[in-house]
């Protein structure tokens, strides 16, 4: 049996789940023969050169770039059947001493904000075949209501329509394989555009050949999002259906160069020639297949960056925001704000670039980056977890960085075509580095004591009837890692101002764990029925649902007489049924008692800035509202001295 990166057992090899994987993983990189070639010829004069290397480049791209880079290294970092940037990170950041953080950041924006130009520029290279139906027939508009549909019906969850993805997938990429095919049978000699002598030539001789790489790398703009995409399907369902795709992908993309150089034409003249070697009476069931599958491709897009944020907000990247379950399907999350996003991006990348020519222009340079610090991090994971020699790792890491690199200078020319989409692309980073480090401050300065230097005086108050009882059961959240350690605040709340009595003190900490879907918890009693500590170890993956978790907890233990909580009142009446919970959430906000450095005064203003535009501490841990008390706490970093105050 296949095992993953950290031994546990992979999905098995079926039919049903080579379809998923058909349906799930390569819409993007699947739906590139819409535009690659196009992109590379251009209004550029046709020639043998031109085409044949321009073939023989995106040949090779997939093999080393895809094939050999994803498909056979980078899978293998499959974090319990996980995969993608986040991760890989989890894998080894504890390797990298802090060094692996930003490169992080990068790779996760940039995939993310690629994401506003991948379903507007497959949508619409489908959607243009019309204008060979129909002359002038203005796609902007229709483009615009399939990308609006698409993005209103996330909110009801894809289950009921996922199971059509694989099977509409298959008949997709059949289309590309026959479509092509028939177009080697009339000119079988495009095949020797496979050899590598026509790149190089195309890069060295071509005038300003170097830069259609940036064309070029349209092909493999997929795979970083294949990797994202591992958890759904397993790395050898992946493996086995790359090999069907990628024949389908080739076989295609020679078709339309044999076309190119039969068409009698000395330039495209704006033709596609993915719709151009159609027969002209199938057309329009061409479009409508080319549409399903762009469609289809922008639903995993959408899925896999509703996925990364999930992870960023686990592993302390992105603000807590709203995330709802729509479906029972494990993994199948939406997020408003996230989709509200990509929906104003999408439909703003459309209007200002109006054709999918001009998006051509502006695709692919997030995604190098993003390529360039999974390079960075696999480096690490090759080396660390795979126990590779390091003669091996670094000759390997400088092969790929060559490469990339290579792709991201060509690709540099089209910041001119994309700066505008920079301030997003910035908006997001910033968003990442001042949650992450200014959290870390924040952490910085909380401060711990014993809690076993407590447990009389929390015993004392649990029996002074003289206080107003505050609740029976009284939870707090506590980040202390060491299970005999409490925070500082969490005390003063108890005992300052007015007592907080309860008969039982819990105190609840959620722990993020480097793997995807673990959910355990553990139970100390402090003191005997009156102080307990409970740690619930979380997966990455899995949304937060403290209260839920807390009160299944509450009924196991009674059900196991564990606690003696079955024998004592919990707080429940006759005319109430329910238990008495009450959950304190401690919410910090920047006193005004502070003197910062720049640095710091930006992380932690923009921290809070964050904190109130995302959602609250009570919606993001899971708890119901009727249950909660949210206290203020002020954040004293650092105090201001020497106040010049004078009496007269």
């Amino acid at each position: 049996m296949h095992k993953t990166a950290n031994g546990t057992p992979a999905p098995r090899v079926t039919t049903a789940t080579l379809l998923v994987a058909l349906g799930i993983i390569y819409g993007d990189i699947g739906t590139s023969p819409l535009y690659v070639l196009k992109a590379i010829v251009g209004e550029r004069e046709i020639s043998e050169l031109l085409v044949y290397g321009g073939v023989s480049c995106v040949f090779w791209t997939l093999v080393f770039q895809t094939t050999f880079k994803y498909i056979i290294l980078t899978l293998m970092a499959d974090n319990h059947g996980e995969g993608g940037i986040f991760s890989l990170y989890a894998l080894v950041r504890r390797f990298g001493n802090g060094r692996l953080v930003i490169p992080t950041i990068l790779g996760a924006t940039t995939l993310l904000a690629d994401g506003i130009i991948t379903p507007p520029i497959s949508v619409t290279s489908a959607v243009e075949g019309l204008e060979i139906i129909i002359p002038g027939i203005p796609t902007v508009p229709i483009v615009i209501v399939i990308l609006s549909l698409l993005f209103f019906f996330q909110r009801f969850g894809t289950q009921k329509v996922g199971g059509i993805f694989g099977p509409a997938m298959v008949v997709w990429f059949s289309m590309l394989f026959i479509l092509g095919a028939f177009q080697l049978l009339h000119a079988p000699g495009i095949l020797k555009a496979l050899s590598p002598h026509y790149a190089i030539e195309l890069l060295t001789r071509y005038p300003h050949g170097f830069w259609l790489l940036g064309a070029v790398f349209l092909a493999t703009t997929g795979a970083e999002a294949l990797y994202s995409d591992l958890g759904h399907c397993g790395r050898q369902n992946i493996r086995i259906t790359w090999v069907f795709v990628k024949t389908c992908l080739l076989v295609n993309y020679m078709g339309q160069a044999a076309w190119i150089l039969r068409h009698g034409g000395t330039h495209l003249g704006g033709s596609n020639p993915f719709y151009e070697i159609m027969p002209s009476w199938f057309l329009l069931p061409g479009i409508f297949i080319a549409t399903s599958a762009t469609i289809i491709a922008s639903q995993a897009l959408i899925s896999g960056s509703y996925t990364l944020i999930n992870e960023a907000m686990s592993l302390h990247f992105w603000p807590r925001v709203e995330v709802r379950q729509p479906t029972e399907l494990k993994g199948q999350i939406y997020i408003p704000s996230v989709n509200t996003i990509l929906w104003l991006g999408c439909i703003m990348m459309v209007l200002y670039f109006q054709n999918s020519s001009h998006m051509e222009a502006a695709y692919g340079f997030s995604i190098t980056i993003a390529m360039m610090m999974t390079t960075y991090l696999l480096g690490y994971f090759l080396r660390y977890v795979k126990k590779w020699k390091i003669g091996w790792v670094i000759p390997l890491i400088l092969l790929f960085a060559v490469a990339e690199m290579s792709f991201f200078i060509a690709n540099v020319a089209k910041i001119r075509e994309r700066w505008m989409f920079l301030f997003f692309e910035l908006f997001i980073f910033l968003s990442m580095y001042i949650w992450y480090f200014a959290r870390k401050i924040n952490n910085r300065f909380v401060g711990f004591v014993e809690l076993k230097k407590y447990t009389t005086l929390l015993q004392n108050l649990s029996d002074d009837v003289d206080i107003q009882k505050f609740s029976t059961h009284l939870i707090y959240l506590t980040k202390a890692n060491n299970p005999g350690h409490i925070e500082e605040k969490i005390i003063k709340s108890i005992f300052s101002k007015q007592p907080k009595r309860a008969d039982v003190y819990w105190f609840l900490h959620l722990n993020i764990t480097d793997e995807p879907y673990t959910l355990e918890y553990e139970v100390n009693e402090l003191l005997d029925d009156k102080v307990i500590r409970v740690d619930i170890n979380l997966g990455f993956r899995i949304q937060p649902r403290s209260e839920l978790y807390f009160k299944k907890i509450v009924q196991d233990l009674v059900a196991q007489c564990e606690l003696n909580l079955h024998i004592r009142p919990d707080g429940s009446t006759r005319y109430n049924p329910e238990p008495d919970f009450k959950f304190v959430v401690l919410e910090k906000f920047l006193s005004v008692e502070n003197e910062f450095s720049l640095r710091e005064g930006l992380l932690l203003n923009g921290y809070f800035l964050l904190k109130r535009l995302g959602t609250s501490d009570e919606r993001a841990f899971g708890l119901d509202k009727s249950d909660v008390v949210v206290e203020d706490v002020p954040l004293v970093y650092q105090p201001v001295g020497n106040i010049s105050l004078v009496r007269k």
